[in-house]
């Protein structure tokens, strides 16, 4: 399926939880780098360790960093301050700097933030790592952000669209004008920079929904409750729409393993997509060796299976 696991879920239900004790499963066998996007971190409480943007190693073999959505952020932000200022450079009426103190409040912003901080983790670390593991934020941003590429992916090719009427146009105007003095910049999308900054924009959009699509294992963490279990299903049908597929779910913090008997609800609203369970762990989770009582044999056999295809 791919080398990039993403645990999603409704905020509670044990995605931190069950991320760790598979990553820390896993690293038994194969190098592992353990992710948490979400804003209210605890991997570091589960793993006894202070944890950062920089990698901390848990064992030989796992590694864990925690993304700062706040940095994250500011860097989208001056990326795009720095590329409106390149591209906006001979017309100094615009008032940029108003401009991007309104831009970090909109919509899509902290979305955007999230996307490319998995952009660069995984460009820096899929070909260091077997296995990446995101423990992802509640659902809500979670579904904002896997909707990012395929959405933005069509508004950039609407604007590609426009840029060749544009220019099109110029290369009308310079046919019946070649002197002309007032229009500037090229006629040609092969030189035109703004063309280009939308090619490469919507390159990186692709290389994201390919990720998101063929190159990760989606596992949804659901309780038996009845909350859990609607916000589950809202995750599997707006995956659906972006045809990208769930993988799997698991069924946490149960005390039963029969879940025709105990939960069938569960089995009839996730009818193609294997589920798993995991048993209620004696105590609390207050280490790292605690999470050797999770068994997660079932989803990891499962993930293994598909690893290569």
């Amino acid at each position: 399926m791919g080398r990039h696991i993403f645990f999603l879920g409704k905020g509670g239900v044990g995605k931190s939880t069950l991320s760790s004790a598979l990553a820390c499963k896993m690293q038994e066998t194969k190098k592992i780098l353990h992710i948490s996007l979400d804003p209210a971190h605890n991997l570091g409480d589960i793993y006894g360790k202070r944890l950062s943007e920089r990698k901390v190693s848990i064992t030989a073999n796992l590694q864990a960093l925690e993304v700062d959505l706040s940095l994250w952020m500011d860097r989208y932000l001056q990326w795009s301050r720095e590329e409106l200022k390149r591209q906006y450079s001979y017309n100094v009426t615009i008032n940029l700097d108003s401009f991007f103190n309104i831009l970090k409040y909109s919509p899509g912003t902290e979305e955007y933030a999230v996307l490319w901080a998995i952009e660069q983790i995984c460009k820096e670390n899929e070909q260091v790592y077997d296995t990446l593991i995101f423990d992802t934020p509640p659902t809500a941003l979670s579904l904002r952000f896997l909707s990012m590429p395929s959405l933005s992916m069509r508004w950039v090719s609407e604007l590609r669209k426009m840029r060749e009427k544009i220019l099109a146009g110029r290369q009308t105007l310079l046919r019946i004008n070649p002197e002309s003095q007032s229009l500037r910049g090229t006629a040609r999308k092969e030189d035109d920079q703004v063309y280009g900054k939308l090619a490469q924009i919507h390159y990186r959009l692709e290389y994201m929904y390919n990720l998101f699509k063929m190159k990760s294992y989606l596992v949804v963490v659901v309780n038996e409750d009845k909350l859990s279990l609607a916000e589950s299903v809202r995750i599997k049908e707006e995956l659906a729409r972006l045809e990208i597929p769930l993988s799997a779910v698991c069924l946490n913090k149960t005390g039963c393993t029969d879940l025709d008997e105990t939960t069938p609800q569960i089995k009839s609203a996730f009818p193609d997509i294997p589920v798993f369970s995991s048993e209620i762990v004696p105590g609390r989770i207050n280490s790292i060796n605690d999470l050797a009582g999770i068994n997660l044999d079932d989803l990891l056999s499962d993930y293994l299976s598909g690893e290569n295809i």
